[in-house]
């Protein structure tokens, strides 16, 4: 008898369970808001990597404001480039003219523990944003990259890590061009270049020549020898530093004997 009002409580439960399944199936599929299919498309042309470049927390939300109507810049997908753009514009009927070339993030800055000098030993926080809160950081160049990794905890593809002597790298392949990167590093030495550069300058000190030889071995020093004697490199000293416009492109290998004449030897092949 014990043995019977067991299994009919088991089988009571299995009904019970059953029936109560089916309900919240049912309840959920007349409740539930069916998903715009325009957004949907939307997501699915974007990258899914959600890594808040476009302003928005996540690929959905972009998404849902270019259905909306209430953003209408279809450019802010950094990471998902020429194709991203090109399929959003056709779901939406869009004519794009842009082209979105794809750019990756670059240290430009040498100066590692070797060559650049410190105004002092650093062993607070491993954050560059908490060292440069203190006297513009440790380096005698306040332009310089600082090393500690803020890049690094923002980048959602780990495509930043430390070299082991000071400084951060990138890999170029791995980078997304989401810019976050960029966006927290205290000294802008992290910049956006193009992905098929030949040649950056490694170095961001605005200082005089005088000063950033001083302070590090490898920095720019705004001789413009780049300048005067190699122009289809497309180099240009401002500000006491050089840079490279890159809409330019290197017609006669001259970037390559600029970077050979270079006194600093700032002017770096990727």
């Amino acid at each position: 008898m014990e043995i019977v009002r067991i299994l009919l409580g088991i089988l009571f439960t299995l009904v019970f369970g059953g029936a109560l399944g089916m309900g919240l199936a049912v309840a959920f599929r007349k409740f539930s808001i069916e998903k715009d299919k325009v957004v949907e498309d939307l997501e699915n042309a974007l990258p899914g990597l959600n890594c808040g470049s476009c302003g928005y927390a996540g690929c959905a939300g972009y998404a849902e404001a270019l259905a909306a109507g209430t953003d209408k810049d279809l450019t802010k997908c950094k990471p998902g480039g020429q194709s991203s753009l090109e399929a959003m514009g056709e779901i939406l009927g869009i004519k794009v003219e842009a082209s979105a070339t794809k750019l990756v993030a670059r240290p430009h800055c040498l100066g590692n523990n070797e060559k650049a000098l410190k105004k002092y030993e650093y062993a607070g926080l491993q954050d560059c944003r908490a060292a440069m809160s203190q006297f513009k950081g440790f380096k005698q160049c306040e332009y310089g990259c600082l090393g500690l990794g803020s890049c690094i905890k923002v980048c959602p593809v780990d495509a930043i890590s430390r070299t082991g002597d000071g400084l951060v790298q990138v890999d170029g392949d791995l980078c997304i061009s989401c810019g976050n990167c960029v966006d927290i590093c205290p000294t802008g030495v992290m910049k956006m270049i193009p992905f098929d550069a030949d040649y950056y300058i490694a170095c961001n000190s605005r200082d005089k020549g005088k000063v950033t030889k001083g302070n590090c071995s490898v920095g720019c020093i705004g001789c413009m020898i780049c300048e005067k004697k190699f122009p289809e490199g497309a180099f240009a000293v401002k500000d006491n530093l050089c840079v490279i416009n890159y809409d330019e492109r290197d017609r006669d290998d001259s970037r390559a004997e600029a970077a050979e004449k270079c006194p600093s030897k700032c002017i770096v092949k990727i």
